[in-house]
């Protein structure tokens, strides 16, 4: 169930977005797809969305993004440099000018003490700007928790993303 929140943060990605001719890719790990599905979950959104890449092994992330296995391999999948590299490729794979990515262990196993359960990276890519990155300890909210938080920043990180665009 999508909330209300982010139902509204994703009709103002899409609304935004739409007014530039701009179009959106995701590529998400930890969350599943569930950044597509709040974005999908808009009518109308077929006018924004162009695709969506759920790259949850190592190797979908290499095979569909782009993203070098040597990358994975030396920082590990829950990264800055994987999340950026995925939002890149995100975005060149498909063409679009707003490519978002997330990367990080929703739990509840599969934390460490350098890579804890709650820790998401997050990466937005958008034509003409630096990708952004952003690094979130959410803490142990539980699976859904960590995933819905992830979606709440990834739509905003593409609300900034579009709000530079115009401001240029």
């Amino acid at each position: 169930m999508i909330d209300k929140d982010n139902r509204r943060r994703a009709a103002d990605v899409l609304r935004r977005a739409e007014a530039l001719g701009w179009h959106v890719a995701t590529a998400e790990s930890c969350t599943g797809g569930l950044i597509a599905a709040t974005l999908t979950e808009i009518a109308g959104s077929s006018a924004v969305v162009d695709r969506g890449f759920v790259t949850y092994s190592n190797e979908a992330k290499t095979a569909m993004l782009g993203v070098p296995a040597g990358l994975i391999g030396r920082v590990g999948a829950v990264s800055e440099e994987v999340a950026r590299a995925m939002a890149e490729g995100a975005r060149r794979q498909s063409g679009v000018e707003l490519g978002v990515s997330c990367t990080g262990v929703a739990g509840p196993g599969g934390g460490t003490a350098a890579k804890p359960v709650g820790l998401v990276h997050l990466a937005c890519s958008a034509a003409g700007q630096p990708t952004r990155h952003r690094k979130m300890l959410f803490g142990d909210l539980g699976r859904s928790g960590i995933r819905a938080a992830t979606v709440t920043v990834a739509l905003d990180m593409l609300i900034e993303a579009i709000e530079a665009a115009i401001a240029r």
